[in-house]
């Protein structure tokens, strides 16, 4: 229906915008301070919790798409893992999973166009030359953080637990 596809440009250009904004603002903020999630971080929950919508396309048929490897790839645990450990947010290694994510997110102009016309097979060859690196790579920088915030709350467990037996 043509609410459907003009609900689908409008959600596929806001997350375009908002994306677009986040990487050019962390590209800004770290060449100028290093630091780049607490200028970002707002935008960035903003643009993740937006994408659950896109679950809900899958679902009502908006979008022809498997729904378990794109809830699969849902990013908000692991983006409220980083929220929940504020010491954990000024690591490199957050900085290079925001951009990563980003760079993938920043596709968003291919649905759009999608949504109004074929693609082209220059652009499918682009879309999909780029994403499978970088998205290996999103997996690496992934896994990364979770370990090293699983290792971070094993540590501040242990100096707890070392606390509460001296204590005794």
């Amino acid at each position: 229906s043509s609410i459907g596809l003009a609900y689908l440009f409008s959600y596929n250009l806001l997350q375009f915008c908002g994306h677009t904004w986040t990487f050019a603002n962390m590209s800004a903020r770290f060449l100028s301070f290093g630091g780049t999630f607490y200028f970002v971080g707002v935008m960035m929950c903003g643009c993740q919790l937006l994408s659950i919508l896109e679950l809900f396309h899958i679902a009502d048929g908006l979008e022809e798409s498997r729904l378990l490897p794109r809830f699969v790839m849902q990013r908000n645990f692991l983006l409220f893992l980083i929220i929940s450990q504020e010491e954990f947010q000024s690591q490199t290694v957050v900085c290079v999973l925001f951009y990563l994510w980003n760079m993938l997110d920043l596709i968003y102009p291919y649905k759009l166009l999608r949504l109004i016309s074929t693609p082209t097979f220059n652009m499918l060859w682009v879309r999909h030359t780029f994403f499978i690196p970088v998205y290996i790579l999103s997996v690496i920088a992934e896994s990364g953080v979770t370990v090293r915030i699983l290792l971070e709350e094993r540590r501040q467990t242990l100096e707890s637990w070392n606390q509460k037996m001296k204590i005794s």
